[in-house]
């Protein structure tokens, strides 16, 4: 699970870590961080395509996304946990219901 914390810090970090400085080097370091999730993901998907649907290839990676960004942002971004991260977790098992069911 170490992968995704990569795009969350390309997708956010640089809002804390880069905030002075000119938005194409924030746009160079976040390209250069996410290339390396890129390396992965895109053969980890290939694989995956063997066994999910695309459809849940997707639940799965934003199943993910969510589990990873709320610990993100509550602990390196200093934001308050908010009840509207349980919500948007149960809208998703929702989601997973849906797409993995027979």
């Amino acid at each position: 699970m170490l992968l995704p914390k990569f795009q969350a810090l390309a997708w956010y970090g640089h809002l804390k870590t880069l905030s002075t400085k000119s938005w194409y080097i924030a746009v160079f370091v976040s390209w250069g961080i996410a290339f390396f999730e890129y390396l992965i993901m895109v053969p980890a998907n290939r694989t995956g395509f063997q066994v999910y649907s695309l459809a849940q290839l997707k639940i799965i990676q934003e199943v993910v996304t969510l589990a990873v960004f709320i610990p993100f942002a509550v602990i390196f971004m200093n934001q308050p946990f908010k009840t509207d991260y349980i919500w948007a977790a149960l809208c998703l098992l929702g989601a997973v219901y849906f797409m993995f069911r027979s």
